[in-house]
């Protein structure tokens, strides 16, 4: 029998639509006061979502940004593993640093049998910066899992569980790319405003992403998101034709995992004994800032 570990659940409840699925993202476990969670947040499948065809995407310059993380030499300073809960709902797994590895120059997340420890019955793998991050270009390399029942990520996110300078809790802000094992022809972009979602959409990439590492990201500004597939915007939304977008600066983040049976109308079941996404490196315009101000900041 599963261990029954208490859940530490958000004093605000974000209320989302996963197909026909209603998803309440919280934290399991105890995370440190400078640890809280993050979500990405599934939406629709693929099949249902995909256009026939993508809608025409203004002249972009390419990415810019500096190197936040290099995984070629292990750990970065920018960033740290997710150790002791999880994300509850949908999400099947418990985040343990110890599912962070670095192989061959680059960063492995990992999923792995997680036995009696906890409620979950996996391990997953996420990484995060300790900094929060605004408007400015994002990129990573990336290789994602094949594994059907699978979300390989890069993100951004915020939420009510980061307490600002203010004292007042954060809107649900984020920005998302996401890879389901399933179908790695293709990839979702999503983003969410102060907790209103339903902006998936699907883009066919023409290649399998899970053969070898590419280039994905996103150009974050007040008016517009614009998403990259190696260099070449592929698809953007803007303030005039789609609404407000994300203004909050949240955490970059990555992370691994799969899903309960709610989940997989979604991402498909997962059957793997183990699996692993690869991450070369992240980069980032953006300029990073402590989400409570220092005395000396102030």
């Amino acid at each position: 029998m599963k261990k029954n570990v208490p859940a530490l659940v958000l004093s605000v409840a974000l209320t989302l639509s996963l197909t026909a699925c209603s998803e309440t993202p919280s934290a399991g476990g105890a995370p440190s006061d400078d640890v809280s969670p993050a979500v990405t947040t599934p939406a629709v499948s693929p099949s249902a979502s995909a256009p026939a065809a993508s809608p025409s995407v203004p002249a972009a310059e390419p990415l810019g940004g500096d190197m936040l993380a290099d995984f070629s030499n292990g750990a970065v300073e920018a960033m740290f593993p997710s150790d002791g809960w999880s994300n509850g709902s949908v999400f099947n797994v418990w985040w343990a640093g110890s599912n962070v590895t670095y192989n061959d120059g680059q960063m492995q997340l990992n999923i792995s049998p997680a036995g009696d420890d906890v409620e979950q019955d996996y391990y997953g793998g996420e990484m995060r910066t300790g900094l929060y991050y605004g408007y400015g270009d994002y990129s990573v390399s990336m290789k994602p899992s094949k594994d059907e029942g699978t979300a390989s990520t890069f993100f951004t996110c915020t939420g009510p569980y980061d307490i600002n300078a203010d004292g007042e809790p954060n809107p649900w802000d984020e920005i998302d790319i996401e890879f389901l094992g399933k179908d790695t022809t293709g990839v979702q972009f999503n983003y969410y405003v102060d907790g209103q979602g339903g902006h998936e959409y699907w883009y066919e990439l023409g290649f399998d992403a899970s053969e070898e590492f590419h280039e994905y990201g996103f150009r974050w500004e007040e008016d517009s998101i614009t998403w990259f597939v190696d260099g070449e915007a592929v698809y953007s939304v803007n303030t005039e034709d789609n609404g407000p977008m994300p203004s909050t600066p949240g955490r970059i983040l990555m992370n691994f995992w799969c899903g309960t049976a709610d989940a997989e109308g979604w991402m498909g079941a997962y059957s793997a004994e183990t699996s692993q996404a690869d991450y070369q490196w992240v980069k980032t315009s953006a300029q990073g800032e402590e989400l409570v101000p220092t005395a000396e900041a102030e």
